[in-house]
């Protein structure tokens, strides 16, 4: 696996060289596009708007529109802007993890240290595990600033990249709709049944089970083998009565949890 960044973690005076690693792989098909006139692959391709002509790779630059011209910017114009957040992971607070909404996250990668930065990361990841905290911290990955989450889990370090709150939509822009009046037996009702249905959180009986179907299907029209279209079934009861809803809920989970 090759790291996507090289720099160092700071936390007060302790610096410590890491290495970025993605801790994310892709579970879907890689599909390719195909003319569907003769199958073939669909090839895009870097275009000159004034030429035509394809641009190599090597011949690409980054600009910005300043006026009515382009400023050329390079490698190092990106670092000249801030040479430390290229470089440095630096941890400016400590928080409680569960303070930060699931709507920031973003990304997940692991941090892996340096030979020369063994003892200090093993510091930090034993006093994150002892603290319950995570620390909060900024930086520049692919010549954008990105605002991280770094918490300890079992040997490793993970860096959680979240959004900032300017990125956030404010939800005043949807149609939510305003509370409703509810029955003090509906809202019972309906705990009860969060309750029956609550237990521990376990990542690994859940599987993305559409890829290995989407397989299944592809492998049989390479053979020939035609496949139904599944009806949808209606697991939801007839009635629009709430109460008669929750209820008949309770009961199929009981059903479930006896079988």
């Amino acid at each position: 696996m090759r790291p996507i960044w090289t720099g160092a973690i700071a936390f007060g005076l302790v610096n410590i060289p890491v290495k970025l690693y993605s801790a994310t792989e892709s579970s879907t098909l890689n599909l390719d596009m195909l003319d569907k006139h003769d199958k073939s692959n669909i090839k895009f391709k870097r275009v000159n708007e004034k030429t035509g002509k394809e641009v190599k790779y090597s011949d690409i630059v980054k600009g910005y529109m300043v006026g009515s011209k382009y400023v050329i910017l390079d490698d190092k114009d990106f670092e000249k802007a801030n040479a430390v957040k290229t470089k440095l992971i630096e941890i400016t607070d400590f928080v409680n993890a569960e303070d930060i909404d699931s709507v920031y996250y973003e990304t997940p990668y692991y941090l892996v240290p340096d030979k020369l930065g063994v003892r200090a990361y093993s510091l930090l990841r034993e006093a994150l595990k002892k603290t319950k905290k995570a620390g909060v911290a900024t930086f520049v990955l692919r010549n954008k600033e990105a605002l991280a989450v770094i918490r300890a889990q079992d040997d490793v370090i993970i860096l959680n990249r979240i959004r900032f709150e300017e990125e956030i939509r404010d939800t005043a822009e949807l149609n939510i709709p305003a509370k409703a009046d509810l029955k003090p037996a509906e809202l019972k009702m309906a705990v009860t049944l969060i309750d029956q249905l609550t237990s521990k959180f376990d990542i690994s009986k859940y599987k993305d089970t559409y890829t290995e179907e989407l397989l299944k299907l592809i492998n049989a029209k390479a053979k020939g083998i035609k496949t139904k279209v599944p009806q949808m079934k209606v697991v939801h009861s007839k009635t629009n009565d709430l109460m008669a809803q929750l209820k008949e809920s309770l009961g199929s989970n009981k059903r479930k949890k006896a079988s």
